[in-house]
């Protein structure tokens, strides 16, 4: 963008920035936030330019100041608690941090998207989408254009439809045609894939990738996922306690990581080809604390390659010594360490077990959810369809699929949360415990670590006695004893979570229930997190069903795999033999998605089908690349594939040979 000022001393913006000046410039860009009287240092001298037309790609882990960058770029951090900032933050040329409000808006409106990680918090629950797109867009001929620019299938019926009856893809998408919807300069993406399962995120990726050849328009997308950031983008940008870690091309980074830190997280990713048995290799210790950061750099309690002169230098970004760009780290030959991670143990083997029965039953399970259409008008949606499943004591069975296959439904009915209209579901031993995706919102706000921990100790242990086995559980699960004292709104994302496992486990359940427990965690406690679930589940002998939709994740912890799709079981084997060798289309699909460091995504084409109208005959067959005329009148029954119960698959193409099951 091009500027002048007059003789009044008013500045004056042309519509059409500078072709080649950089879209968003930020210099020594410092955010400090006060909450109840204490300075949380966000972002601690920040420099980082993103050039026209280019994906730059922030990782890091949470608390980095990933997002509080792109907040100052949006020129959104204002508020009730409006932090302090000092440095420059310009988009196309103009500073938002010394732009009033109006100048703000301005620029928001001719240069800027942004897209972030829920849609649902964006979008209006109560307006119809075409016309939340066409407010962005100007006119409804247009909205239509950009929702089927985006990929979004039929957009002239979804314009009628409401957000929450669109999938979480789906929502995305909208958001990214509002992103886009006036040719913004630059678009911000704030996790735009977190919670998405692997075929909607690749599809998300290539469009983000897409658009931006297409339309020129620069993308920041911020992400921990080092992996996602490597299927997109141009450059990466590694950040740690505020600052610069590591910058530079994206393959370049990649084949030759400059920072410690990067290697590390390189290192800790969870990917297919992580040795089994063993624990995943995680970075040492806690991320800074963005209230009393070390002295020197901050890296240093943390780094194998530190240095006496690491706890009294701040280093700055100088040229890499591993690739053409920048890295803020002052060791010589810090890069080429090959122990960036703690190593790694065995896990022990599980304890003896009585095996003569499983830990669960579910028979012919069925779930169907009343819809309301119109006035008079119900329908029903059917979210699980004769599901037949057991799980062996002390066995890990992990539930992949994409949204809306039913995967957490059928968790809920497990748990006993939801009642199903048919079949039954048998335990060994008493209720099962679960743990959940967001645990924060599991855990009761006003009481204290210990009484959350201690409460299913009430009826069976006397108070004396609690406070020892609370202490002791904490410590089981890698958490200090005082801990207990506090609430749990003081905790990070990964203790939390440690929290709800311990609760859980301070009377050991024959199974375990998890939800989703690492889909929102940094990849390095994700893999802590992974680790502690499989050290314990062999300690107590625990069985468990794990849902995500992370298939690197449920190799890592499962024995077998279970893949759902649209309520039903679709394919059921031991778990190297469903990745290795997967019989189902929709399978292959699913695994060919996940996400590969330095890997152009894969998309599986298409949706989901409703739940409300299922397609005839085998459900997968419009999306199924392998489908012949047969596909869409006959139903696939789950057979076996080998001869044996062990590998099963529901699909009309793996007949020869195959053996029926009894209860089909």
């Amino acid at each position: 963008m091009s500027i002048s000022i007059d003789d009044t001393g008013s500045v004056a913006m042309s519509a059409v920035p500078d072709p080649v000046a950089p879209r968003a410039s930020v210099r020594d860009l410092r955010v400090t936030f006060r909450r109840r009287g204490v300075a949380l240092n966000a972002l601690r001298g920040l420099s980082l330019d993103v050039q026209p037309g280019e994906v730059m790609a922030l990782v890091g882990e949470s608390g980095s100041g990933k997002s509080v960058m792109g907040l100052a770029l949006l020129g959104l951090l204002g508020g009730e608690s409006a932090p302090v900032i000092s440095g420059r933050a310009e988009v196309c040329g103009i500073d938002m941090v010394a732009a009033d409000d109006e100048e703000r808006r301005r620029v928001r409106k001719a240069h800027l998207g942004a897209v972030f990680q829920d849609p649902m918090t964006s979008l209006d629950p109560t307006m119809r989408v075409g016309r939340q797109v066409t407010e962005a867009a100007g006119d409804a001929d247009e909205a239509r254009r950009l929702l089927d620019l985006v990929g979004v299938p039929d957009p002239a019926r979804r314009m009628k439809a409401f957000p929450h009856e669109l999938s979480g893809g789906l929502r995305q998408r909208v958001m990214i045609a509002m992103a886009v919807a006036g040719k913004p300069d630059l678009v911000i993406a704030d996790e735009p894939t977190t919670a998405l399962d692997v075929t909607v995120q690749a599809q998300v990726l290539a469009l983000l990738r897409d658009l931006c050849d297409e339309l020129g328009t620069s993308f920041i997308v911020v992400t921990h996922d080092i992996g996602v950031a490597s299927q997109i983008a141009d450059r990466v940008a590694v950040m740690y306690g505020g600052r610069l870690a590591e910058v530079g091309t994206m393959d370049e980074v990649l084949r030759a990581p400059a920072h410690p830190y990067t290697l590390g997280l390189l290192q800790s990713r969870l990917d297919l080809t992580l040795p089994l048995g063993r624990a995943i290799r995680t970075l040492p210790g806690q991320p800074p604390d963005p209230r009393a950061h070390p002295d020197g750099c901050a890296f240093t309690p943390r780094c194998p390659s530190a240095t006496d002169a690491c706890s009294l230098t701040v280093p700055e970004p100088t040229p890499a010594a591993t690739h053409t760009g920048l890295a803020a780290c002052i060791v010589e030959g810090a890069s080429t360490i090959s122990h960036a991670l703690q190593e790694t143990v065995e896990f022990p083997t599980m304890i003896e077990l009585d095996e003569s029965r499983p830990a669960l039953r579910v028979t012919g399970v069925e779930k169907r959810f009343p819809v309301r259409r119109g006035m008079f008008n119900r329908d029903s949606l059917h979210a699980l369809r004769h599901i037949i499943l057991d799980v062996g004591a002390g066995e890990s069975i992990a539930v992949v699929g994409e949204s809306g296959s039913g995967k957490s439904t059928l968790l809920r009915v497990v748990a006993g949360l939801m009642k199903q209209e048919a079949g039954t579901v048998d335990y060994l031993g008493p209720r099962p415990q679960v743990v959940f995706q967001d645990a924060g919102a599991s855990l009761t706000p006003w009481m204290t670590v210990g009484e959350i921990v201690g409460e299913r100790l009430l009826k069976f242990t006397a108070r004396s006695q609690r406070r020892a086995q609370v202490e002791e559980t904490l410590r089981l699960v890698g958490l200090p004893p005082d801990v207990a004292g506090v609430k749990a709104a003081s905790l990070s994302g990964g203790q939390r979570q440690r929290v709800a496992l311990a609760r859980a486990i301070i009377r050991p359940p024959s199974l375990l229930l998890c939800d989703e427990p690492t889909s929102a965690l940094d990849a390095s406690l994700a893999a802590s997190v992974l680790n502690l679930l499989q050290q314990l589940r062999r300690e107590l002998g625990m069985a468990m069903v794990f849902v995500t939709h992370d298939l690197a994740a449920a190799r890592f912890i499962s024995d077998r795999i279970a893949v759902m799709y649209l309520g039903q079981i679709v394919e059921l084997a031991p778990t190297e033999d469903l990745i290795n060798d997967p019989q189902h289309p929709y399978t292959k699909a699913l695994l060919a998605s996940v996400p590969r460091t330095g890997a152009e995504p894969v998309r599986l084409p298409g949706e989901p089908a409703s739940a409300l109208a299922i397609p005839p005959g085998c459900a997968f067959h419009p999306r199924c690349p392998e489908r012949v005329d047969r596909c869409d009148g006959e139903i696939p029954t789950l057979i076996s594939i080998d001869g044996t119960s062990r590998h099963l698959a529901s699909c009309l193409l793996r007949t020869t040979g195959a053996i029926p099951l009894p209860h089909n």
